[in-house]
């Protein structure tokens, strides 16, 4: 039996980038003693368990901006470490239109048992981190479904930001200096305190420059594609 993974990975901590990536969606992993939450082992391959791609466009950003990258060891259906824990999708009973049998009824235990296996350990490692990097800017590296709930996602990349308009925007517009590329101004997902953590928490509350990079999750479906995306946002970065 393989080793449990850590609640989160730091790589390339000593980078000299003023980037610092996460992902806090990196993984599908579900300890045993959890019984797949109830899911068919298909269910967690798909999007609601983790973001796919993501972690593997992480890593290769990590390695051409020279960026500390901090990565999730779990799956978000255990608990989502880019919402606040008290937010009823932190552990969510429904997943898109799926229903999560091992989330249904779980009592305050279980949710505080959850937080500090999973979220606490990965969140004060981030931000033990980021009090050494005074003026680091934040980005959460993530992808989406071309679809969701039945409705076609047009965009190719969207940034998505709070407080730091100016960063975000500038990104935005200069992703979209690719006439081939659709790029989403905060969207396909909006920031909002009350549902999201990595960037009221890690950025405007710092007073840092925060966004999520989203990427349509079928251009990262395979090995190239994750590395003509991660060449392309570097670029754009830098």
């Amino acid at each position: 039996m393989s080793a449990a993974p850590r609640a989160v990975t730091a790589l390339n901590e000593g980078g000299a980038s003023r980037f610092v990536l996460l992902c806090e969606h990196a993984s599908n992993f579900i300890p045993e003693e959890y019984a797949s939450l109830g899911l068919p082992a298909a269910e967690l391959e798909r999007h609601i368990a983790y973001d796919i791609g993501a972690a593997k466009l992480a890593r290769r950003l990590s390695g051409l901006l020279d960026a500390p990258l901090f990565l999730a060891g779990y799956s978000r259906l255990l608990i989502d470490l880019n919402r606040p824990w008290r937010a009823p999708s932190s552990i969510p009973e429904v997943s898109e239109a799926t229903v999560i049998p091992g989330n249904i009824g779980i009592d305050a235990a279980e949710r505080a048992r959850r937080q500090a296996a999973w979220f606490t350990p990965f969140h004060d490692r981030v931000a033990a981190f980021l009090d050494t990097r005074p003026g680091a800017v934040v980005i959460g590296v993530h992808s989406f479904t071309p679809v969701y709930l039945g409705e076609a996602r047009p965009w190719h990349a969207g940034i998505l930001y709070g407080k730091a308009a100016r960063f975000g925007t500038a990104l935005v517009h200069a992703l979209a200096e690719d006439p081939a590329l659709e790029v989403g101004d905060n969207e396909p997902y909006r920031i909002d305190p009350d549902y999201d953590y990595t960037v009221p928490v890690h950025g405007d509350a710092r007073g840092c420059d925060a966004v999520l990079l989203e990427v349509r999750q079928d251009l990262l479906g395979d090995d190239a594609g994750c590395e003509a995306w991660a060449r392309r946002l570097a670029a754009v970065m830098q």
